[in-house]
């Protein structure tokens, strides 16, 4: 990604959603030639000269410092998950531009998968920054109708959300789950300047989904890591549960992701029976066919 442009689009954007009776500024009528704040106001409301919130708004960040940048973010009313991008964007800019290169292969730990295992009546999921899923236990396997996953392609959350058929009908929310796809993998792709693949993956959604294509423009960004989702599900119907998300300490980049129900509900005895399902599913996947009688007869 072309760091620069990152930056001016990202502000830029940010920018255009304030206007100056929401920044505190007098309004003198007339019409505005561009929505928004003009950057001569982002300056004053910043605390800084036109002239290097112009530098700013076009990646000339170069020793650009943490109390100018907390002061821009407060000037367009950024959210936390706003801020953190924008710190991400602008520091990479003080070092030596690099090519995308792929890191090493994340793995899970076996004391990962026994955890997941444990985790018996809760879906489970381990997965990246980029949404890739790394590890699930079985129910939370059969929660995302194993994920789309294709003998070629690992299995990802926006693969699934925008390709898998299915997916619009499994989430009661469909484009909001799509936007926070969106969102989310416009938080890690300024996190994460030089992974190849993820700017594969943001190619491949781009090429493929006219839909991504226009909500990655917006260069919405969100921190994604507790709420509520809600399911039609097609083998126990609706379901609405809570998530968690938490960081592994010893795995940077690995994140594991909880689904619990409320106690006595509807949900939870859905949930109950999915786990039913899916355990019974597994157990049949795994067990070992009998001969058929015509084969052991010619044996």
């Amino acid at each position: 990604m072309d760091q620069k442009a990152e930056i001016r689009e990202f502000l830029s954007s940010r920018r255009a959603k304030i206007d100056p009776q929401m920044a505190g500024l007098p309004t003198y009528g007339g019409v505005r030639r561009v929505p928004g704040l003009r950057r001569e106001e982002v300056a004053h409301l910043a605390g800084v000269s036109v002239d290097y919130y112009t530098r700013l708004e076009r990646g000339k960040t170069t020793g650009v410092s943490e109390s100018v940048l907390d002061a821009v973010a407060r000037a367009l009313h950024l959210d936390e998950a706003e801020r953190a991008h924008l710190f991400d964007l602008v520091k990479p800019t003080n070092r030596r531009a690099r090519s995308p290169k792929s890191g090493p292969r994340q793995r899970v730990r076996p004391g990962v998968h026994a955890l997941l295992d444990a985790m018996v009546g809760v879906p489970a999921i381990v997965q990246n920054g980029r949404m890739d899923i790394l590890a699930a236990n079985t129910l939370g396997d059969a929660l995302y109708l194993g994920f789309g996953a294709t003998p070629t392609k690992p299995a990802n959350f926006a693969r699934f959300v925008f390709f898998d058929p299915r997916a619009p009908e499994l989430y009661d929310d469909w484009e909001r789950a799509a936007r926070d796809c969106v969102a989310m993998l416009r938080l890690d792709a300024g996190r994460s300047p030089e992974d190849a693949e993820l700017s594969a993956l943001v190619g491949e959604l781009s090429v493929n989904s006219e839909q991504f294509r226009q909500w990655w423009a917006r260069h919405d960004v969100r921190i994604h890591n507790t709420g509520s989702k809600s399911f039609h599900h097609p083998i126990v119907g609706d379901l609405t549960l809570a998530f968690e998300s938490l960081d592994f300490a010893a795995d940077t980049g690995q994140m594991l992701v909880t689904y619990t129900a409320e106690p006595q509900s509807k949900s939870s005895e859905a949930l109950r029976l999915l786990a039913s399902w899916s355990a019974t599913s597994e157990h049949e996947r795994s067990a070992p066919r009998s001969i058929p009688m015509e084969i052991r007869r010619a044996e």
